[in-house]
This record gives C-alpha cells, structure tokens and sequence, in this order.
C-alpha cells in the first residue's frame, strides 16, 4: 500500500473540547479524498458528521484520577487499552496517527511511538494537556491552537493552526455585530458548558435584580442552567421583569451566540474558537478546577487581544458582574471594539491548516478542499 493510500488514524478522548477539533479535522479529509479511521474508547458512540460515516476501532481507556483504587484500575485499563491500540494500527496500517488529547488517547499514540509509526499532536488550549504531555516524546509535530503554549515554548515541533470549530460555527463567520442602539433591546447569552454552572445560575441573577430598573428592561436573557436551578432563576427573572429564555440545553447555541450583544460563559477551548469565529464580546469566567488551570490561561490569551473581560471564579460575584453590565451596556461602541477583536482572533480556516500540517508531515499529496476559508 502506497503512503497517500494509507488512513490517517485520529485518536481522542469523548468530551466535546477534543471531540470538536478531530470531526472537523475528519471533514476536511473526507472533502480533500483521504481515507481516516477513528480510534477511540466506548464513548465513541456519540460521534458525528464525517467521523460517523467510517469504520471505528474502539479501544479501552479510563482516566487515572480519583481515589487510589480508581488509580489502579485506570492505569490497567490503559495498560489494555494499549494492547487493543497495537492490535488496530496493525490491522489499519496508517500513514500517520493525530491524536487530539484525552486520555483515551494515549494508549493509540503509545501504540504509534512503539510501531514506530509518524505521530502528530493537537493542542486545543493554552497549556498542553497531561494527555498530550504524556505522549509529546513520540510526537514529530504539535499543532497549536493559540500563539504560546505553556509547555512548548521554544519547541520547534510546535505550530500553530487554530482551533478547528464545527460547520455550523463556521459558516456563521460573516454574520456582522451590530452593538445595541440607545433605548433598544440588549440580547445576553450566559451558558456554562455542556452541563451548565452551578455558579452562573446564582450570580447572573442576583447580578440582573441590582441592575437599574431602565437597564433591567432592555435586557433580554438566554441563559444554558442546570435543570435543579431552571424554576428558582426562571422566577428571579419574571420578579426582576426580564424577559428570559431558561433551559439545560440549547441544540442551536451557535445561532444564539451570533445573535447575542453580549456572552458570558467559560473559557473552554471550544468556547473561546467558537466566539472568535463568530465574533462576539463576552465576559468569560475560567472554570477553576480545570487541569492545570488552563481556562484561565485561555481566557488571558483572548483577553491580550481584546476580545474579552475576564473575571476570575474567586472574583466573579454580583455586584462585580453588574458593574460589567452597565459600563458595557453604556458604551456600545466598546463591545464593537471587543466584537471586531475576537473577530480578528478567529481562525476560520484552522481545519485546513491542520489538514495542510498532517500532509506536510507525512508527505501526504493532500489537495487544498473547498472548505478552506482565508482569515
């Protein structure tokens, strides 16, 4: 089998940060010819798009974290985990093997390094994961999401690509910020992650109650809660004559972000991608007990260009949020100003970037697609 006949192996973890990037790495492929495969523990499942259309190997992972026991019977889950991933490159005979973090990963990239397969990583924060630090030593490229990336510093195997966010977030690029007129509507989205935050759903409120009576009616809320705290902050809501659209999902969050004056939310790595492909200001609040606190170190990256106002968990209290409101809200050409830098930030093309990465890498004959979008 020829190098350009054999499959590009994407390994990754189940949770949405490393989900996104692999699918949208998965398309680009899939629109260039390239034959992938898919590596991934049981919660591959829930895969989308290209990916779902291909064959998936399914290996065992768990993450060594928790109590001791839980420890133990992780790393033996790996150690498994590892002999199904030798088992699967063997079959699969990849060109080169793209792991995307997680540690579901790490067993297929270990597997990689000892069949002396070419190995690459993706990077989708401002930190290297401990997944990716775990396997760096077998990686010959490490695709990066942001400008600097604790960990890599002066590394010359590092280059940067972006962060590839999904169609839907993408074709809404062009979509223009209009800041809201004097007297009229402001549209806020406040959401906190796949499961909401606990913390949002208390000091968005309150935050909202002590706003001016003539600020509190403009508003107009969208906000992701968890479902125990729907009734309690609906009806904060209706006291404070706010109109408010309250549930513990939103399946369109991507159209409701573009329509929104002004996000509050996380500072994820899919998060940050997705405001700066849309462009939009928000006011993020790094989840505290992220590994290696790497929402923070998201959340400064993006506030360095402007794009955003970070308020930090120990910091992030009513009376600090409301004062963010309405020095916002009264200067809407300072959320314009923040608007046009996170559109600035985006990096719309990330997906073909990295898919231009992988080709160099292996010497891959891969064809720019029609899916490529200039910065």
């Amino acid at each position: 089998m020829t190098q350009a006949a054999r499959p590009v192996v994407l390994a990754t973890g189940g949770t949405g940060g490393h989900v996104f990037p692999a699918e949208a790495l998965a398309g680009e492929l899939e629109a260039r010819g390239v034959a992938f495969t898919l590596v991934t523990d049981s919660r591959g499942r829930q895969w989308q798009g290209a990916l779902s259309r291909r064959p998936i190997h399914y290996i065992r992972s768990a993450s060594p974290t928790g109590s001791p026991v839980k420890k133990v019977l992780a790393l033996f889950s790996l150690a498994l985990g590892l002999f199904d991933a030798w088992r699967a490159l063997g079959r699969i005979g990849p060109s080169v093997v793209v792991g995307f973090g997680g540690y579901a990963s790490v067993p297929t990239m270990v597997a990689a390094r000892l069949r002396r397969l070419p190995a690459m990583l993706h990077e989708q924060n401002a930190v290297l994961g401990r997944a990716n630090r775990l396997v760096l030593g077998g990686a010959g490229r490490v695709a990066t999401s942001f400008a600097r990336t604790r960990y890599l510093d002066g590394d010359a195997r590092a280059q940067l690509v972006g962060n590839p966010v999904r169609e839907p977030v993408r074709v809404l690029r062009d979509s223009p910020y209009r800041p809201p007129g004097e007297g009229r509507v402001i549209d806020l989205l406040v959401f906190g992650g796949s499961q909401g935050a606990a913390s949002f759903g208390e000091v968005v409120p309150q935050a909202v109650l002590s706003l001016p009576q003539a600020l509190r009616s403009r508003l107009r809320i969208v906000q992701q809660c968890r479902p125990e705290s729907i009734d309690r902050v609906r009806t904060s809501y209706v006291r404070a004559g706010v109109v408010a659209e309250i549930a513990p999902f939103f399946t369109d969050l991507p159209q409701r972000m573009a329509a929104a004056h002004l996000v509050i939310g996380r500072s994820g790595a899919s998060t940050v991608a997705e405001l700066a492909a849309i462009g939009r200001p928000s006011i993020l609040v790094p989840y505290p007990y992220a590994a290696d606190d790497h929402q923070t170190a998201n959340a400064r990256a993006f506030e360095a260009t402007g794009a955003c106002i970070v308020l930090p968990h120990a910091s992030f209290t009513a009376a600090a949020l409301a004062g963010h409101l309405v020095s916002l809200t009264e200067e809407p050409e300072r959320l314009a100003a923040m608007a046009g830098a996170a559109h600035a930030a985006g990096r719309p093309d990330a997906a073909a970037r990295l898919a231009d990465v992988v080709g160099e890498f292996v010497s891959l004959p891969l064809s720019p697609s029609a899916t490529g979008v200039a910065a």
